[in-house]
């Protein structure tokens, strides 16, 4: 049994900026599951939206998310959030962050605002982050711990009459591969998504949605998981399935086109291939359809090898290494499961249903993005929250104390990796495929209604492993799976109309009065 005063889980941009944020005030510990800087912050390509132009203004940033949210976006948290963001740049650029003075723009937005490092902005944030981070005193990184299960005071005492409280993590330490038991008076979620429960996904490997199945076990409540976020343009090449092709080239002048050559955007939206991402989806799988081909285009051929190079130097690499030179021939590509808008409910500042749980980024649901997230506004919600996050928690200092349990509180078997890896591969790549051909871009209350009960048959099939096999990380990451994919058919099937990201042939209107689904 460990003890730490916050225990952070998960090492992106808002695990990373709450650790420093908190770090001189308390003793954080900051778990992750693989080696950093495996996540999905250092894989975002486009950059941060903020507004820094004279030109722009807090209104039109926020009546741009507002759109893209489809009305479900809480007002409130969408002006709070982009109020505070030029001065979490500037704390940003005082960590050590390289971000460029080229603005770009993007779908959905009004005016250039997405500050960026080249192509790769996640990774430049990252690296800023994790360099700071690991020379701060008071932060205590561990990397290759996975946590498994919250703890509550009513887990380590069934008899406690005092109302449910997180009062810490169950976690497996996959170096020495033995249960740790931390204890802490907070616990912050910042695990990222849950695009792998795609077949197609921008996401690197570990978005298995572990925090959200995490706090549902516990108790708290989930919001608008219906709302995955398809990214209209992942490369499609046999030898990739998870490589972007960023928006920011659709903000340079890129055109979608079919194969024919022709583009078709402007048959579906004004602002033709800027418009709002899930608009471009819907449109690039509808014109999938309608030909029959496996992909569709971007046409980057109007600029010079020259600029390619110089603004998108990692897409255009990469390109070249799949025998495509954008500069030359349009580059195929295909939507993927990209960002998940729903997750823990969860306020501006990260606080949810349970004491002394926090979440925050794409872990949480706020409001910030309703049915439907503008470009760039993520890395932004990160920064945000983990500021809000430690004004809270540093206000409140002298009212948190660390639990008081002893190991024998918890008695814990060793743990014990699985025999049956052959099965636990096949159930992942089931439930992968499942949602992607019954609960995609387009939907029917036939296909969810089809899932829904194969996923439970899957479920009961890994409760059954649960039992031999508790602690292994490829079943612990199978359940996240199959449980956030469970709760992402429940929330489709509660609504019964089309918003945003939720697009339904059986509801194709949308609703005059804007709800949440909430689980």
């Amino acid at each position: 049994m460990k003890k730490t005063d916050v225990l952070i889980i998960g090492s992106g941009i808002a695990g990373l900026s709450s650790a420093l944020h908190l770090s001189d005030h308390f003793r954080v510990t900051l778990l992750t599951k693989e080696k950093t800087p495996d996540t999905n912050t250092a894989m975002a390509q486009g950059g941060i939206a903020a507004v820094v132009s004279g030109e722009d203004s807090f209104a039109s940033h926020v009546n741009d998310t507002l759109i893209a949210g489809a009305g479900l976006c809480r007002a409130d948290v969408v002006k709070e959030m982009i109020e505070l963001a030029p001065a979490r740049i500037d704390e940003l650029k005082n960590w050590g962050v390289r971000l460029s003075q080229h603005l770009t723009r993007e779908g959905g937005h009004s005016f250039r605002r997405i500050l960026h490092h080249a192509d790769q902005t996640g990774k430049e944030i990252h690296r800023g982050l994790w360099e700071k981070v690991k020379l701060c005193p008071s932060i205590e990184v561990i990397e290759e711990h996975f946590a498994i299960d919250l703890l509550t005071n009513q887990t380590l005492d069934p008899r406690s009459s005092e109302n449910k409280k997180v009062v810490g993590a169950l976690v497996l330490n996959k170096v020495k591969n033995h249960l740790e038991c931390w204890l802490a008076h907070t616990v912050i979620l910042a695990t990222g998504g849950a695009g792998k429960i795609y077949l197609y996904t921008s996401n690197w490997d570990g978005a298995t949605g572990d925090g959200i199945a995490m706090a549902h076990r516990a108790g708290a409540r989930v919001a608008n998981m219906e709302f995955m976020q398809f990214h209209p343009t992942c490369l499609f090449h046999r030898d990739s399935r998870n490589f972007l092709i960023s928006e920011a080239l659709r903000g340079e002048g890129g055109e979608l086109i079919n194969a024919a050559g022709e583009a078709f955007m402007k048959k579906h939206h004004p602002l033709g291939s800027l418009a709002p991402r899930d608009i471009v989806a819907r449109s690039i799988d509808a014109e999938m359809k309608k030909t029959g081909e496996q992909c569709v285009f971007l046409d980057m051929t109007h600029k010079s090898r020259e600029e390619l190079l110089q603004l998108f130097p990692h897409i255009f690499a990469r390109c070249l290494d799949f025998g495509i030179d954008p500069s030359k021939q349009p580059i195929p590509v295909v939507p993927a499961a990209h960002y998940l808008c729903g997750g823990v409910l969860a306020s501006p500042s990260g606080q949810t249903d349970l004491p002394a749980l926090w979440a925050l980024g794409e872990t949480a649901c706020t409001g910030l993005h309703g049915a439907n997230r503008l470009a760039s506004n993520s890395l932004l919600e990160g920064l945000v929250m983990s500021y809000l996050c430690a004004q809270k928690l540093i206000a409140d200092k002298e009212n948190l104390a660390i639990p008081n349990f002893s190991k024998e509180d918890l008695p814990l078997p060793e743990a014990k990796p699985s025999d049956e890896l052959s099965v636990i591969f096949h159930l992942w790549d089931e439930v992968r495929r499942l949602m992607w051909n019954y609960v995609g871009i387009v939907r029917t209350t036939k296909r969810l209604l089809r899932a829904k009960q194969r996923l439970k048959n899957i479920l009961q099939e890994i409760k059954d492993y649960d039992s031999d096999y508790r602690y292994d990380q490829n079943l612990i990451e199978l359940l996240n799976l199959a449980q956030v994919a469970d709760l992402t058919v429940s929330s489709a099937l509660e609504r019964k109309e089309s918003r945003g990201t939720h697009y339904t042939l059986d509801f194709p209107e949308t609703a005059s009065v804007p709800q949440e689904t909430i689980l």
